[in-house]
């Protein structure tokens, strides 16, 4: 423990030179900027500006890379509280309850709300990555394609089950998602599925694409009546930019629950942020003594999530600096920097580099303050979008639609695909359909296609290898205590009314 802190403590000392704070707090600034954007996040955003480390040194380098991806995480939820488009998908959830929030005149709130829920989640991450990076990432390495494949199934499970009173919509939404994911060419046999001879398809389509079509496109669909009858009211007087005591005692402790969650889920290789936020909203819906309200404007609705994938961001550097194994595709990146910077992410990292590897840890507390600081002042500018008139903000909306999807692939056949997903997500949201399922099912629907072949491969064949460990049971439970457990609550809840 002593040497730990002592490590923590030469760390801050490597964090808080001034240029190394200059470089956290560009990176931060310039991370929340990209997070905006829909159709970019951190991944694209790290990519972009990597030139901006080659001239740095490896610690510089890779704090500002840091700087980037958590600063990304802060900014996505700001495009889905305001306009309801998340800047990528880990900001999926903020949809949920952060745009009805400003629609209901609460925009100060929200985003007021995020952006302390993603300081906290930080913090709190920065604290386990100091304690528990080396026996969490062990149990990472526990998760065989079996384990990755029922966590996947448990995932998408929790996700469909909390569409309350529309399970079976949550369900049918799941499955669209999941066939969406197999078009493109089969990783392993390299035959064409479903792309009807469409070049530009055998790459996949792209779940930004589709979240950006479903949400940015969807909503201008939706609210065309509107604007030409300006039924739209635009809200013109923008109040404190905070929240109440009361919000504050509501959302603390489903903040300090879901954070842990997404810690453990973001080291998980490949799980990612989408995960964290969707399954900690999720458990935030099925615990709250008012789950109707979620959807509706409840800010813890918002609140965890965004500690979740803060959290989530955080942990998937886990195993790219103890094991050498990119968590998300972020890391990747991040690890190509690296190696192209002579350093081999693993385990040898903390011995033989022990400034570079504990001033990237000292730099997540600080980079977590600088960008609490940067993004509740920037709330108060950002907040002003809502009073420009649906006429000019439609437009906008569609053209940053249109450019971020462009920017995904460079493909023209990415307009057509926006389209489509922009008219079902208007036919989905007025047949009250979920979208998150479907969205969760294109996110690890590949991922979860190729765990399943391998464990199969692994077994001869043989199904006895998604029981055959502890873990894997474990997850097959939850799997199905997601699914009943909703029905149970409902059920008691109709037999008091009904006794009442």
């Amino acid at each position: 423990m002593m040497e730990i802190l002592q490590n923590l403590m030469h760390g801050f000392s490597v964090a808080a030179t001034p240029m190394n704070l200059l470089w956290v707090t560009i990176g931060g600034t310039l991370g929340t900027i990209v997070g905006m954007l829909p159709g970019l996040g951190p991944a694209t955003g790290v990519a972009v500006l990597l030139p901006l480390t080659f001239t740095m040194g490896p610690t510089a380098a890779l704090i500002t890379m840091c700087g980037i991806y958590y600063g990304a995480m802060f900014g996505g939820s700001r495009s889905s509280i305001l306009i309801n488009t998340p800047g990528d998908g880990a900001a999926l959830a903020a949809t949920f309850d952060g745009y009805p929030m400003a629609m209901n005149g609460r925009a100060e709130a929200a985003l007021a709300m995020s952006a302390v829920a993603s300081l906290i989640g930080g913090i709190i991450s920065a604290v386990l990555i100091t304690f528990v990076a080396t026996p969490v990432s062990m149990f990472a390495l526990k998760f065989g394609p079996a384990e990755y494949f029922l966590l996947m199934v448990a995932a998408l499970s929790m996700t469909a089950s909390m569409s309350k009173g529309n399970m079976i919509g949550g369900f049918v939404s799941m499955f669209v998602g999941l066939i969406i994911a197999t078009v493109g060419l089969d990783a392993q046999s390299g035959v064409p599925r479903f792309t009807f001879g469409i070049m530009e398809l055998q790459q996949g389509i792209d779940f930004l694409i589709l979240i950006i079509g479903i949400y940015a496109l969807g909503e201008v669909f939706k609210s065309f009546k509107s604007i030409n009858e300006g039924q739209k009211d635009m809200q013109k007087k923008f109040g404190k930019i905070w929240f109440t005591k009361e919000d504050w005692k509501e959302c603390l402790m489903p903040i300090l629950r879901s954070t842990p969650l997404g810690f453990i889920v973001g080291a998980l290789p490949g799980a990612g942020g989408t995960m964290a936020s969707l399954m900690s909203y999720n458990n935030e819906k099925q615990l709250s003594k008012d789950p109707d309200s979620f959807g509706k404007g409840n800010i813890v609705g918002l609140a965890a999530p965004e500690a979740a994938n803060n959290a989530a961001s955080v942990g998937a550097l886990i195993p790219m600096l103890t094991l050498g194994i990119p968590g998300s595709g972020t890391t990747a990146v991040m690890m190509g920097a690296l190696l192209m910077l002579g350093l081999q992410p693993g385990p040898m990292l903390f011995v033989q580099h022990p400034d570079i590897a504990w001033g990237l840890i000292a730099s997540m507390f600080i980079g977590n303050i600088v960008l609490a600081i940067v993004n509740i002042p920037l709330a108060g500018l950002l907040v002003r979008v809502l009073a420009i008139p649906p006429k000019i903000l439609y437009p906008i909306v569609l053209g940053l639609a249109f450019i971020g999807t462009y920017a995904i692939g460079n493909s023209a056949m990415d307009f057509y695909l926006l389209v489509i997903f922009g008219v079902m997500g208007l036919f989905m949201s007025k047949a009250k359909v979920p979208t998150a399922p479907m969205i969760l099912g294109v996110i690890v629907g590949g991922t979860m296609e190729q765990s399943f072949r391998q464990a199969i491969v692994l077994s001869d064949g043989s199904l006895s290898i998604f029981t055959g460990s502890p873990l894997a049971i474990t997850l097959i439970a939850l799997t199905v205590g997601s699914v009943i457990f909703p029905l149970i609550k409902e059920a008691m809840k109709n037999k008091k009314l009904a006794s009442a």
